[in-house]
């Protein structure tokens, strides 16, 4: 469910972008090294997530956990892109966040019961109440009410992921707001 809210707000990411003199046409220039690292990730979540959420927990863990660790792989392989090294960062506290708690994210149940988010007993949740939780200040803490069209739990490296995504394609559309700076540090 949060990559549906994460879809939504990219979606508006896109949008702004020929709002501020971009060209959306620029991402059919951007090559990616090793794509099929990320591929393989998105494939291992929908898996686990969607598809098979039942069946051997350490299992779904290990998973879970393999499928950020290939993530960083391709973040590595295309450092040189704008802002990737952003989106690592987001994505290394989520990661930071769900290793300290055994392969899951740790969630606010007050969070989870504002969105209005039931988890099945049994399946493999991404995100969910744990009872004694480390790092939860980096879990998914905040929340989008229920009472919205794409109610959900958040972190802050799910912030920073989006800000990444906004920076990103603002920098490889060349729009107004492009803030190329600092967009590749690591590839200097």
């Amino acid at each position: 469910m949060a990559q549906m809210l994460i879809g939504v707000l990219l979606v508006m990411c896109l949008a702004s972008v020929p709002l501020a003199r971009g060209r959306l046409g620029a991402l059919a220039e951007v090559r990616f090294r090793a794509a099929w690292l990320a591929l393989v990730a998105i494939a291992g979540q929908i898996l686990i997530i969607s598809l098979l959420p039942q069946g051997d927990v350490w299992l779904h863990h290990a998973v879970h956990l393999a499928t950020y660790g290939l993530i960083a792989a391709f973040l590595w392989a295309n450092r040189h892109i704008a802002y990737l090294w952003l989106a690592a960062l987001g994505g290394a506290l989520n990661l930071a966040a769900i290793t300290a708690n055994g392969g899951v994210m740790p969630a606010d149940p007050d969070a989870l019961e504002a969105a209005g988010v039931h988890q099945q007993a049994g399946d493999f949740a991404n995100s969910t109440a744990v009872a004694h939780p480390h790092l939860s200040f980096l879990g998914d803490v905040f929340a989008v009410p229920a009472s919205w069209p794409v109610s959900n739990v958040f972190s802050v490296g799910d912030v920073i992921l989006v800000v990444a995504a906004l920076l990103a394609l603002h920098c490889l559309c060349g729009s107004r707001l492009a803030l190329v700076r600092f967009a590749a540090p690591l590839a200097r």
